[in-house]
C-alpha cells in the first residue's frame, strides 16, 4: 500500500503531523488481536466478493436460452453472487462497529487510538475501500441488478406454475426481499455502513459524538495529505495506492457527514472539504468521477445553507 502514511493529530498548539501510521505493514499487537482476527475474516470474504463481481459479465446469454425453453426453470448465475454480496453487507457492518468501539473507547482520544492501534486503523481504511469498490462495481455493471430482477420474476412464474428450482439455487422470500432492497440502493454498501455508524453513535450515549467524528475527520486528513504532498506520493509503490487513499478519504467524509450534527461541509467541520475536493479533481477523471458523485449524491448536508457557495461550485 506504499510506504508510511502520515496521520495528523489535532492539538491546541499545532495541527501538523506528529506520528506515522503504516497502512502497509502494520501488525496487530496482543491487545488488538481479537478484533483484528474478527475483521480480517470479514476482509478476506470481502475480497472474494469483489473478485466475483469484477469477473461477472452478465447472464444475457443464459437468460435468452432460458426464455426460449418451454418450461423455464434455470436461473442466472448472478443469484449466488447477489446473495453473497447481500450477506457480506452484514459482515462489514459488524466489523465497522467493532473497529469503532476499539478506536473510540476511553481513556484514549481517537487520534491516540490511531497511533497505538495502527493495525486496526489500517483495517478501518480497508473496510471503507471495500465499501466504495463494491458500490462502484454495482453502479457500473447494471447486469448485477437486472439479472437478479429476472431471477425473481422467474421464481414467481415457476411458483405459479408449480415448478421448482433445486433447493440450492432458490432463495427464500425473506432473503430475496432483502436482496432486492439492498441492490435497489444506488450505493448499497455505503448506505449500510452509514446506517451502522449512525446506529453506533445513537446506541453509545455515554460516548461523546466527537470521539467518533474526530476519528473519521483524522482519517480524512491522513488521506488528503498523502494525496496532495509530492514527498508522500513519491513513496507509493503503485497507482492502486492513490485510489485506495481517495476511496478511504471519500468514505470517511460521507460517514462523518451522516453522523455529525452539522455535517462535513460546514465551516466548523474538522475536514478540509475544499482541499479534499481539489485533490480529487487533480486526479484523472476516470478514477475520481464516481467518488465525486458519491460526495454529490450520498452525503446528507451538501445542500444545507451552511455549505459555502465555493464548495458547492467545486462539486458542480
Amino acid at each position: 500500500m506504499g510506504n508510511l502514511l502520515k496521520v495528523l493529530t489535532y492539538n491546541e498548539l499545532d495541527q501538523g503531523p506528529n506520528f506515522f501510521l503504516d497502512f502497509e505493514n502494520a501488525q496487530p499487537t496482543e491487545a488488538e488481536t481479537a478484533v483484528w482476527n474478527q475483521v480480517n475474516a470479514v476482509l478476506e470474504e470481502a475480497q472474494a466478493v469483489l473478485a466475483e463481481l469484477q469477473s461477472y459479465t452478465g447472464a444475457g446469454q443464459e437468460i435468452r436460452e432460458v426464455g426460449a425453453a418451454p418450461a423455464p426453470t434455470a436461473h442466472p448465475p448472478t443469484v449466488h453472487r447477489s446473495r453473497r454480496g447481500t450477506s457480506s453487507a452484514l459482515s462489514p457492518e459488524n466489523a465497522l462497529r467493532s473497529l469503532l468501539e476499539a478506536l473510540t473507547s476511553p481513556p484514549y482520544a481517537p487520534t491516540q487510538h490511531l497511533e497505538r492501534e495502527q493495525a486496526l486503523a489500517k483495517q478501518f481504511a480497508e473496510i471503507l475501500h471495500f465499501t466504495l469498490s463494491f458500490d462502484e462495481l454495482k453502479m457500473t455493471n447494471p447486469a448485477i441488478q437486472n439479472d437478479f430482477s429476472y431471477y425473481r420474476r422467474t421464481i414467481s412464474r415457476n411458483r405459479i406454475n408449480n415448478l421448482q428450482l433445486d433447493a440450492e439455487s432458490e432463495v427464500n422470500n425473506e432473503m430475496a426481499n432483502r436482496m432486492s432492497l439492498f441492490y435497489a440502493e444506488a450505493t448499497p454498501m455505503l448506505k449500510t455502513l452509514s446506517n451502522a455508524t449512525t446506529k453506533f453513535v445513537s446506541e453509545n450515549k455515554t460516548l461523546p459524538i466527537e470521539d467518533t467524528t474526530d476519528c473519521l475527520s483524522t482519517m480524512a486528513c491522513v488521506c488528503r495529505v498523502m494525496l496532495e504532498t509530492p514527498e508522500y506520493r513519491s513513496r507509493f509503490t503503485n497507482t492502486e495506492t492513490l485510489l485506495f487513499c481517495m476511496r478511504v478519504m471519500v468514505g470517511v467524509i460521507i460517514l462523518y457527514d451522516h453522523v455529525h450534527p452539522v455535517g462535513a461541509f460546514a465551516k466548523t467541520s474538522k475536514i478540509d472539504m475544499k482541499g479534499c475536493i481539489k485533490v480529487l479533481k487533480d486526479q484523472p477523471s476516470t478514477s475520481t468521477e464516481g467518488l465525486l458523485n458519491a460526495l454529490r449524491y450520498t452525503t446528507r448536508h451538501l445542500n444545507d445553507d451552511t455549505t459555502s457557495k465555493q464548495i458547492r461550485a467545486l462539486l458542480q
